[in-house]
């Protein structure tokens, strides 16, 4: 693997301890803040808060790491929160203690964001970027392999004993921030800049940006709206009699093929183009929501949970690889920060409108609607042209 550098090395493990603290919660945290008293209308507005924050805190923070030319202290800073958020929801029940534990979790995730993918992009050259990304996402989601993991093997020797989880999951999120600090920013030389960063400035990019970056997070922007929360897929499977660990086997099979696949999708990607894997996946999402809209087999479902994670796997690294490959190398955090921000956004409504789909019309609506809009936006991604040059070198 002679074009991963040390740094991508480093930031990938990062990633990985990062996400195993993450993901060992994950499962267990709607159950947790309703035994601690939250009721789901609660749980609903917290994590929707959260991740408004999250989102348009990327734009915000982007934009500034591309102002300083700092990389290194945002990836670190937020890191160290998110790690420092797990003990706190534990430490106290109060409800605006959770709310700002939460807040704090999903605020380190929008401070790091676009300076962490700005440094990968750094670290590739425009015929790399596939592999780069798709090997960091790779690791990332190997966290989420290992810590449902964890968690289902603590929680069968101490069942229904949550509060300690969350003092567990701080150890990984502490040995990352460790390794963070071996990560280096490169010396550049910045002119002073004595005009305000307003915490909207971000979304102005959109104004100055290229036609080849509206176009391609247009389209990935209308995909985001009908992209809901993966719970749905859980529930439908849920709904048609997989017991709870059948079904949390389910999710960490999805993020084990995530995991396995994107790191060669990604040299794929780089050879055959990143706008054909990009098609390829979202293709194969429409395919699993019209599956999952009428499967009754239980085996089947391991067989589209297969097929969901090829698409993530297709899609995640890929897009924001062909992002920074049409983005000049001192707006890279601005663009990443400001297509995540804006996804984020998109993906709070899809979660609302297909629970509210869900609700009035049935899941196998929810699920047709949309596999029908992703059918149109894999359309719209056949008449984007690939770029005639790349801006990132």
């Amino acid at each position: 693997m002679k074009s991963i550098s040390r740094t991508v090395w480093v930031l990938s493990i990062v990633s990985l301890l990062t996400d195993t603290a993450s993901e060992m919660l994950y499962p267990i945290l709607p159950i947790y803040l309703k035994t601690i008293g939250f009721s789901v209308a609660l749980i609903g507005i917290l994590e929707g808060v959260a991740e408004a924050i999250a989102g348009l805190s990327k734009g915000y923070f982007g934009k500034l790491s591309d102002l300083s030319g700092k990389r290194v202290p945002f990836v670190q800073i937020g890191y160290l929160l998110s790690a420092i958020s797990k003990p706190m929801m534990a430490i106290f029940i109060y409800p605006l203690w959770i709310f700002f534990s939460r807040t704090l979790d999903r605020f380190g995730k929008g401070i790091r964001t676009g300076a962490r993918d700005a440094i990968l992009s750094e670290q590739a050259t425009p015929q790399t970027k596939g592999k780069i990304f798709g090997f960091h996402r790779s690791m990332d989601t190997l966290g989420a392999v290992l810590g449902p993991s964890l968690a289902l093997l603590y929680l069968y020797y101490y069942p229904q004993n949550y509060r300690t989880l969350f003092f567990i999951a701080f150890l990984p999120g502490f040995f990352a921030i460790l390794t963070s600090f071996l990560l280096k920013d490169k010396p550049v030389i910045i002119q002073k800049q004595s005009v305000k960063t307003p915490f909207f400035s971000f979304l102005k990019y959109w104004t100055v940006s290229s036609a080849d970056y509206k176009k391609i997070v247009l389209g990935l922007l209308v995909f985001a709206v009908v992209n809901s929360s993966d719970v749905f897929l859980l529930l439908k499977a849920k709904q048609t009699g997989l017991d709870d660990s059948l079904v949390i086997m389910l999710y960490i099979f999805y993020n084990l093929i995530y995991a396995l696949f994107a790191f060669p999708l990604g040299i794929i990607a780089d050879r055959i183009g990143l706008k054909t894997i990009l098609i390829l996946g979202l293709a194969l999402f429409s395919f699993v929501y019209f599956g999952m809209s009428v499967n009754e087999n239980k085996i089947l479902f391991f067989a589209l949970f297969f097929l969901y994670g090829v698409y993530a796997a297709a899609t995640e690294g890929v897009s924001k690889a062909w992002i920074t490959n049409i983005t000049h190398k001192n707006d890279v955090a601005t663009a990443i920060g400001t297509f995540a921000g804006l996804q984020s956004i998109c993906t709070m409504i899809a979660s609302s409108l297909t629970g509210i789909i869900w609700l009035l019309f049935g899941a196998t609506t929810a699920l047709i609607f949309t596999a029908i809009v992703t059918l149109f936006v894999t359309g719209y991604f056949l008449t984007v042209p690939k770029p005639l040059n790349n801006l990132s070198d």
